[in-house]
Parts: C-alpha cells; structure tokens; sequence
C-alpha cells in the first residue's frame, strides 16, 4: 500500500480492494448508460487478478483499476510475435505473458493531481511482481496522454465504441522484479 496526500482530497491510501468497492466510481465515470451491477464485467476471476484503489479518509474511492491475465488481441499478438523492441528483457517480446488493464477511473475533481498515476503504478507493481509481460489495455482517446507518459505505446488506428466513444489500443513491456 502507498500513502498519497492529495492537494484537495487529503491522505489517500492507495491499494487492492474488492472489486465491487469500486463499482460505483466505474459506473459514474465510465459507464453511466449500463446498470451498476455490470461494473464487475470489468474484474476477473483469475487468481492473479487484483483491483487497485485510491480511497479517501471517508473510505470513499476516488480512484481504481484492475489488471488480470488476458490474452493480447489479435493483431498486437501477431507484432509481439515478431518484434524485438524487448531488448531490456534480452529478447523479443514473443512468449511474454499478456495482461489486461480495465476500468481506470479518476473522479474528475481529482485528475491531475497524481491519484491515478498511483493506481497505475500500482497496477504495473503488481504485474512486475508476477512475472511482468506485455500490459495492454483500450484507452479512451482522452486518456491516451496520460497512458503514453507511462510508457503505453499505441497500437493500430482509433476505433469507436458505439457507446463509451473513441478508443486506442496501447501497449507496454513490464519487466518482472529480479
């Protein structure tokens, strides 16, 4: 767990929790047109899953997202095949273990503060400490800044959810703790 101190909301403990603790935030920022009980499509049920949030003194969560094993989609599967751009790991980024990142959410008073930056890296730990691989996730077009200065590189053209709006597809090496 880390402890972050926020210019407005305070001391905030940032760490997993259970995933419905962050159904609500989800259902806000994320996904307003769905009922709030499909927030948990957004979790797995794969043992190395983990939800992260950034809760308040209040206990409220005003930050989260969640990393589990995925495969990568088809056409970054097909380039992590073939790439070398893993040097740091010794090799090309071909058998690397995929990991999912889903349903980063920022309560929008908070952005630019730092708190999801947290949550990120906390996710990244986490998939460093199984293992590493290749982290990938669809990103909101807006949030693809945010994405790249963690090193996510974009992968292929934006596509549109009919729904939720524009999105890209980034990507990232995590190197597993030695």
């Amino acid at each position: 767990m880390t402890v972050l101190e926020h210019p407005s909301a305070g001391r905030l403990v940032v760490g997993p929790i259970a995933p419905e603790r962050a159904f609500t935030l989800r259902h806000e920022v994320l996904r307003p047109h769905q009922p709030l009980e499909e927030m948990a499509t957004l979790d797995s049920a794969e043992p190395e899953a983990v939800v992260i949030g950034a809760v308040d003194a209040s206990g409220e969560v005003v930050a989260t997202g969640t990393v589990s094993p995925h495969p990568a989609p088809e056409g970054l599967e097909k380039l992590l095949g073939m790439t070398g751009a893993a040097a740091a790991l010794g090799g090309s980024l071909a058998g690397l273990r995929a990991w999912r990142l889903r349903g980063m959410a920022t309560r929008p008073d908070l952005r630019g503060g730092g708190v999801g930056t947290a949550v990120l890296g906390a996710l990244l730990d986490h998939v460093a400490d199984h293992g590493g691989g290749v982290l990938w996730c669809n990103a909101r077009t807006s949030a693809v800044a945010f994405y790249e200065r963690a090193a996510f590189r974009q992968f292929g053209d934006v596509w549109v959810d009919v729904r939720i709006g524009p999105h890209a597809l980034m990507w990232r090496v995590v190197e597993p703790v030695r």
